[in-house]
């Protein structure tokens, strides 16, 4: 049917779609925005343009990525968080996502790929923030409780096999869309941002003696699903600790491009922004929290902490670089044999690639990570496009090798090494899995 359309189909927008927005003033109808959605993303596929259906858009953005008019980007949250900031009474706190740091440069027309963390914690302090913390740490953290469902699984039974990465929100969304009858594959573990959003307003609150009901929570993303994310009712896990009903975990999400935007407004130019570093607790993570931003990098770090638990001991090299993982590839297999356990990996991007997955024969597989966007976080729809449309493959990679490179530097590798995760589990949640665990870095999902 949509082979026979002469005119190039265009995505209709709902003015209600809380990840992205529309000025059909800008648009050409060149028809890459729906290009894109329908091969790579895989709801245009989908969607047949009869009278009063509904087009359940995902979020992704990668329509933004792929508009040369720019008539379609993510819808800002900046701001709105710029006006808080001004308000005593508020409290802000930014977290930032691994591949914000090899994207935020670009945006100033440095070399694509440049890692610049000092100067975006700096760029966030010069704005006004109150803290600045790093989901990297929550990365983390989501491997102690992904990679400890993952052996539950394994060891137990407790749940089918393979279980699917929960991270990517636009994943999740199109999983929970078109798949819900595969729902009890998907890992229950939040994304990092929603696992950190949950504890800035518990355990961080507590230990800065904060007032949660003052903090404003800001994520600081390469990605526009996550401005659906934070909508979910379900992401309200703090408040229903606290017994504040009304509390979301993150309240504002700002992307890379925002952040970029807000900075020049501002008149912040990255070759004076002083550098600065993360705040203490909740602050940086390990490598293996780094490489989130990569293709390949969730199942990569889940592999290095699956291995030092069942083993007993740090895994070998190959562990640390593990190279079926790794590439620009939509779909990687991999292998791996731990403790007499032989472990099958899969590894994809697009949604497309993943409904294909979903759609032939999943037996044999123990694990799958799925992101949406090409190359991982580091190609979000909230990234700087390096005045190319779309961003080619060479920007891809240079931010992929960034947060490779950052990972062989760092001096904690594997996720549980991190001090401060073992922190967290002996002051407060006690253990992976454990109720409190549960009840905050936990969900459910259902069927849309």
């Amino acid at each position: 049917m949509l082979m026979n359309q002469i005119k190039p189909l265009v995505i209709p927008f709902s003015p209600d779609n809380v990840a992205i927005v529309k000025n059909n003033d800008l648009c050409s109808e060149c028809g890459h925005c729906f290009s894109v959605c329908q091969e790579e993303i895989g709801v245009g596929a989908r969607y047949h343009f009869q009278p009063g259906e509904e087009y359940k858009c995902i979020g992704c953005g990668q329509c933004t990525a792929a508009c040369p008019e720019e008539a379609i980007t993510g819808r800002p949250h900046y701001k709105i968080v710029k006006e808080l900031i001004r308000d005593p009474e508020k409290i802000v706190i930014f977290s930032t996502s691994p591949s914000v740091r090899v994207g935020f440069a670009d945006g100033f027309g440095k070399e694509p790929g440049t890692f610049a963390q000092d100067e975006m914690v700096g760029a966030l302090r010069a704005l006004g923030a109150d803290y600045v913390l790093d989901v990297t740490f929550a990365a983390d953290l989501t491997i102690m409780e992904e990679g400890s469902e993952l052996l539950k699984r394994i060891l137990s039974g407790s749940a089918p096999l393979p279980q699917f990465t929960s991270c990517c929100p636009a994943w999740v969304k199109y999983f929970e869309t078109w798949h819900p009858d595969k729902l009890a594959h998907i890992s229950s573990a939040k994304s990092p941002i929603g696992m950190q959003g949950a504890l800035i307003k518990t355990y961080y609150a507590h230990k800065m003696h904060l007032d949660p009901e003052k903090i404003v929570s800001v994520a600081v993303t390469p990605c526009t699903a996550k401005k659906f994310e934070i909508s979910r009712e379900e992401l309200c896990d703090s408040g229903k600790l606290l017994g504040l009903d009304q509390l979301q975990d993150n309240d504002y999400v700002v992307t890379t491009k925002e952040l970029v935007q807000w900075c020049k407004e501002e008149g912040l130019d990255i070759d004076h922004i002083t550098p600065s570093k993360f705040d203490d607790i909740l602050g940086e993570g390990t490598g293996g929290g780094m490489i989130f931003g990569n293709t390949g990098g969730v199942m990569e770090a889940a592999l290095r902490t699956v291995y030092k638990v069942l083993e007993k001991k740090d895994p070998p090299e190959g562990f640390f670089k593990l190279e079926p993982v790794r590439g620009l590839s939509s779909r990687k297999v991999a292998e791996v044999e731990i403790a007499g356990h032989k472990l099958k990996a899969c590894i994809i991007y697009g949604t497309a690639e993943a409904d294909r997955f979903l759609n032939g024969d999943m037996s044999g597989y123990h694990f799958v990570e799925v992101m949406t966007c090409p190359g991982g976080c580091i190609s979000g729809a909230g990234q700087p496009n390096c005045n190319v449309t779309p961003v080619p493959d060479y920007v891809r990679q240079n931010r992929i090798n960034a947060l490779y490179s950052k990972d062989e530097r760092s001096t904690y590798r594997n996720s549980m090494d991190n001090p401060e995760i073992t922190q967290i589990y002996t002051e407060f949640l006690k253990e992976p899995l454990s109720p409190l665990s549960e009840l905050l870095l936990h969900t459910t999902y259902h069927k849309r």
